[in-house]
């Protein structure tokens, strides 16, 4: 099979995708009723998507094409205005958060969808295990090997990505000390991780021609990279962010990823190497497990700093790049949550510490979701 043309998009162009919990308004466990949602959605028009996902206890919603943040926050809020006025009829809620704090994956059931029953036929109980909730984000590249390129270089700040978004520190009623424990589960499945190296799209071809000659992919969809090509919208798509607990969160790490890639797509600040991703393993780890205080090992200078530092280090220089953006204004967003904020798990930490409720912690992320508070 072959990977086709790379296609053409409109560089630095953005979508982002979420997976959202659908919660019983009873007692905020998931509930089963993404079939239901979809159906009450049937022949809406909207800017994007609303999709079903692996469980019938997740949906996902995609915007169309976004030009910058403004867009893709305008665009979030009419979806986000269309399923809030669909779980309102079906007395459910919608929510953030990269893993629910307290279902149990054995009640969870694969949405009837041949993709979905494939992969659980393949997976096994992983498949229910990967009713875990995640943001993606895609950016627009003017051509194939600007795209690979770009992959490469945005892999060093995979670390940032994570600490950010990081809002699952529960799982089945545990805290596990993570910030980002939804990574694990992504983790156990045999073809994730980090892109091959390969800095040109016929080497790239070469390595999914012989993937595919062993029968072990199909598709690009086989792979579950952290950040993979996507040759049919001419983007990079970048999936480690845990689901935020807000659209404006959302779309504010999408305008960093954005303002990232003008900066790496304009300057060409890197010369990517494979012994860049000497600690690349190291440095998400420590992005999951302890957030915005993990150490972060530059890949060129092998210099230790805390994540905190380099965030702050290269929102700073990005100054320029968001300006031209108009993304300014959400990166500075992004930076009060590194200096004082804080992230969503820590907000969800808190929350419990104050209620003792993991119940009424739900409750409140679908009261911060489908309001869009912060």
């Amino acid at each position: 099979m072959s990977l086709g043309p790379f296609s053409q998009s409109a560089a630095l162009s953005i979508g982002i995708e979420l997976e959202l919990q659908i919660v019983s308004r009873h007692n905020y466990d998931l509930m089963p009723c993404a079939p239901d949602l979809l159906r009450l959605l049937e022949g809406r028009k909207l800017p994007g998507l609303v999709t079903p996902e692996m469980t019938e206890s997740m949906i996902e919603l995609s915007t169309g094409i976004c030009t910058g943040y403004d867009d893709a926050l305008a665009q979030l809020t009419e979806i986000q205005g269309a399923l809030v006025e669909a779980a309102s009829k079906l007395d459910v809620g919608l929510a953030g958060g990269g893993t629910h704090p307290f279902q149990h994956w054995a009640q969870q059931r694969i949405f009837d969808k041949p993709r979905f029953l494939q992969l659980s036929e393949l997976y096994g109980y992983l498949s229910k295990q990967f009713t875990v909730f995640g943001q993606h984000v895609h950016l627009g590249c003017p051509d194939a090997d600007t795209a690979l390129y770009t992959l490469h270089c945005v892999s060093r700040f995979i670390p940032h990505f994570i600490a950010l978004s990081a809002s699952s520190p529960y799982v089945q009623g545990e805290d596990t000390g993570f910030h980002s424990a939804r990574l694990n589960s992504v983790f156990a499945f045999p073809l994730s991780g980090r892109a091959p190296f390969a800095l040109t799209w016929d080497a790239f071809e070469r390595y999914f021609e012989k993937m595919t000659a062993t029968g072990v992919v199909k598709s690009m969809k086989d792979f579950y990279w952290d950040i993979r090509p996507k040759p049919e919208y001419g983007t990079i798509e970048v999936r480690v962010m845990d689901t935020p607990l807000t659209i404006t969160k959302a779309a504010r790490i999408a305008a960093y990823i954005q303002t990232l890639g003008r900066y790496i797509q304009t300057e060409r600040p890197f010369t990517p190497q494979e012994d860049d991703y000497l600690v690349y393993t190291f440095n998400r780890f420590q992005a999951c497990r302890f957030g915005f205080d993990g150490t972060f090992v530059d890949p060129a200078t092998r210099e230790h700093r805390t994540l905190r530092e380099d965030l702050i280090r290269t929102i700073v220089k990005l100054e320029g790049h968001a300006a031209e953006l108009k993304s300014d204004t959400a990166l500075r967003e992004l930076l009060a949550d590194v200096g004082s904020r804080g992230n969503d798990a820590q907000w969800i930490r808190e929350t419990f510490n104050r209620e003792k409720h993991l119940p009424e912690v739900v409750r409140q992320q679908c009261g911060r979701w489908m309001g869009s508070v912060g």
